[in-house]
């Protein structure tokens, strides 16, 4: 199967691979299990598993033990964040075997190589999966999902590495970086960050970390990086020495994405918190040194229906600025745990229900109002951290995917917060202040159309008045490869689109323009062009007054980066 770029292949392929297949499937089934229509109210459709054990629905194809286990590890690095380890779905779709039996090996095959508009990446047409690699995954799919072991304190401990303990770390920063603008850069396919010089441009170090840096995050004194790969390693780099390098190390599962640490007055660095996908858990550390000390399952009911569920994954992380406390995202229940760290012995978890799927989130300008995604459900939960509760579920558009967010001042309706989203060109802009635009708190007051579905990430500054939406995983290569910018005080004049992958000059490859992030000043804005793991990737640096071109930072050490952290903003939550 090749994969051209005219999207009406994918419907050709689905319709050939699936129409006659399923009717014929269906057909059989009831040719087998003969039901009149009075029995069927009665005592329902008939079942197609065989008293004796042996299903009479279709079967899974056939699979080596080899192709298995290498099905296995691409799942994990390209699906699990998504389809979740028992693929039960959360932002993408559930591919559970009873769906995925039933669409068959062509079906599937069409939608992993061709995408959707809604945010599944082409994963054969970009070339990151080979055409073979995408017929085994269409076959990988159709067999029950392996279950991963648990992973507890034992383990955790048996990974637990204090490279140098804090007595043996500097006093004072030995080296003369400007550490407030340095970004943290994920290699996302080498298992490595890169921390950029936001002055200079140059790569300072290249630090080895786990697969897939999801996350990086500087504690509440801008000391200390936390980094956190996919598959639940986490780095701690200590800024101080006079080359920045990991002091400790701990891996707290078999797959995670967030991590955070302790920023309220007088627990400053104290302690570290990291949420695992698989076990569905969290963990909190010491702060300096990553000693596991309290691990708390996430398994539980869901808000909607009250249904047990799982794998119920622990998503984004924030750190309280009106409480001890952290705000965790548990995906699946659609619940936000507020877990005070006072007393570890004692835990203290106040559990919030807000909607299903949540996923990323961030502040409000004012540090007190948590912004988050309930991205399958379309809703943006409101959290009062102050007073711990919901204050709002606001409906949004289709699959948001915030990041952060975005916070400004709408000329017409005041302070707002932005998110765009995976499943459609919106942008939506949500008012944040309940005292002094009272009638626009906590509602929708504009909608912006952007250049369309496959957005990650919306960024804007203080200091900037440009609003910059990427669109990564849209199938479109032209709309994938370059970024729409508004302008903040003249949001109905629409968005420019600067082309980010043109400007940096690559050749050939998916170039999948990712993640605006700003500099400490708020005067430039940063892009990471993600290109396959054997191609050419670069950063691109924009002039965010004049939206012109920069620089092209190119290195044969920037292998797939994809986010970016600038240490201040993280560390103040500037966004």
């Amino acid at each position: 199967m090749k994969y051209p770029s005219v999207k009406k292949s994918l419907t050709l392929a689905i319709l050939a691979a699936t129409g006659s297949m399923v009717a014929m499937n269906l057909s059989a089934a009831e040719a087998k299990h003969p039901t009149s229509k009075s029995e069927e109210l009665y005592q329902g459709a008939p079942s197609l598993v065989d008293p004796n054990g042996k299903s009479s629905g279709p079967q899974p194809p056939a699979m080596s033990s080899e192709e298995f286990v290498r099905a296995k590890q691409i799942y994990f690095e390209r699906c699990a964040g998504c389809h979740g380890v028992l693929r039960k779905g959360a932002t993408g779709k559930p591919l559970t075997t009873d769906i995925t039996l039933q669409r068959g090996t062509g079906y599937l095959k069409a939608f992993i190589g061709y995408g959707s508009p809604a945010g599944m990446p082409a994963w054969g047409q970009s070339g990151v999966l080979s055409e073979a690699e995408v017929d085994l995954m269409a076959r990988y799919l159709q067999h029950e999902p392996p279950q991963p072991p648990e992973f507890g304190m034992e383990q955790m401990k048996a990974s637990w590495k204090v490279i140098i303990p804090p007595e043996k770390r500097p006093k004072k920063q030995l080296n003369n970086f400007d550490l407030d603008n340095i970004f943290s850069v994920t290699l996302r396919d080498a298992g490595q960050i890169a921390l950029i010089d936001g002055n200079s441009k140059k790569i300072l170090k290249v630090i080895d970390t786990g697969y897939a840096v999801h996350i990086s995050r500087t504690s509440a004194s801008g000391r200390y990086l936390f980094v956190i790969g996919r598959d639940a390693k986490i780095n701690l780099i200590d800024l101080w020495m006079k080359s920045p390098d990991t002091v400790a190390e701990i891996k707290i599962g078999m797959e995670a994405r967030s991590v955070e640490t302790s920023k309220y007055k007088g627990y400053e660095d104290k302690y570290a918190i990291a949420g695992a996908y698989w076990p569905p858990q969290f963990v909190i550390m010491d702060g300096d040194t990553l000693e596991p000390k309290k691990i708390v399952a996430t398994r539980g009911m869901t808000v909607d229906t009250q249904e047990y569920h799982p794998e119920p994954r622990v998503a984004a992380i924030l750190a309280s600025h009106e409480h001890p406390e952290f705000m965790v995202n548990v995906k699946e229940t659609g619940k936000v745990m507020m877990v005070n760290y006072q007393d570890l012995d004692n835990l203290k978890i106040t559990t919030i229900d807000a909607a299903p799927f949540l996923h990323d989130g961030g502040w409000d300008s004012t540090h007190r109002y948590f912004m988050t995604a309930a991205n399958n459900s379309n809703k943006i939960a409101v959290i009062d951290s102050k007073e711990q509760r919901l204050a709002a579920l606001v409906d949004v558009g289709k699959i948001p995917h915030p990041g952060r967010g975005a916070n400004f001042v709408d000329p017409k309706f005041g302070p707002v917060w932005a998110t765009s989203d995976l499943g459609d060109n919106k942008v939506t802009l949500i008012g944040t202040d309940p005292v002094k635009h009272k009638k626009n708190a906590w509602k929708v007051v504009r909608n912006l159309e952007g250049q369309g579905g496959g957005s990650l990430f919306i960024k804007t500054h203080p200091k900037s008045s440009n609003l910059y939406i990427d669109t990564a995983l849209n199938p479109n290569e032209k709309i994938s490869q370059s970024v729409a910018v508004f302008d903040i005080n003249n949001l109905e004049k629409g968005f420019e689109v600067l082309p980010i992958a043109e400007w940096a000059d690559l050749g050939e490859g998916p170039k999948r323009v990712v993640q605006p992030e700003y500099n400490k000043a708020g005067d430039e804005v940063w892009f990471s062009v993600w290109n396959g793991k054997e191609q050419t990737s670069a950063l691109v640096v924009v002039d965010d007054k004049t939206r012109k071109l920069k620089a092209v930072i190119k290195d044969k050490r920037l292998v797939t980066p994809t986010g970016k952290f600038n240490v201040y903003n993280t560390m103040h939550d500037v966004y």
